[in-house]
């Protein structure tokens, strides 16, 4: 699963139109219009699949915005950390905080998509980059989280 595909299916399970992605994307410091946005989405014949490629730090601003949008304006600079190996783990950090889940909402989504991980196996993959029981989250995962979310969200 690519960055593109993770953002369209944010995207999809939060409903989130197109002039919210662009006010969502300003809100983490990036201006993008519409068209970018669009194209972002849109699949192409190409090797990546999609008309443009969401690199790092386009979808980690787009995930710094939707805690802004969310949330409300934080006063506090906001690091971008997100790297190949991570991204999945922030992914699911970013929008646990974006929508106020607690980690047994987290389980629960799971849940609803057919995969149950224990609550130890959630604060593992949930931790900080570098502590000793620091467990990286696989696409699996991320796919059925989000497939929760549109489940929940969206029905």
């Amino acid at each position: 699963m690519n960055n593109n595909d993770r953002l369209a299916r944010l995207r999809y399970a939060l409903n989130i139109k197109d002039d919210q992605m662009v006010e969502v994307f300003e809100l983490g410091g990036l201006t993008i219009t519409k068209a970018e946005v669009q194209a972002l989405l849109r699949k192409a014949k190409t090797e990546e699949g999609y008309e443009k490629s969401c690199s790092n730090e386009w979808l980690e601003r787009f995930l710094n915005g939707l805690i802004a949008s969310q949330r409300g304006p934080s006063d506090r600079e906001l690091d971008l950390e997100l790297t190949d190996q991570n991204v999945n783990n922030l992914l699911l950090k970013k929008v646990k905080i974006a929508l106020s889940l607690q980690s047994e909402d987290i389980l629960e989504i799971l849940e609803d998509a057919g995969v149950s991980i224990s609550k130890s196996e959630l604060s593992a993959v949930l931790r900080k980059e570098g502590h000793r029981n620091y467990k990286i989250c696989g696409d699996r995962y991320a796919r059925n989280f989000l497939k929760g979310l549109a489940l929940r969200y969206r029905s």
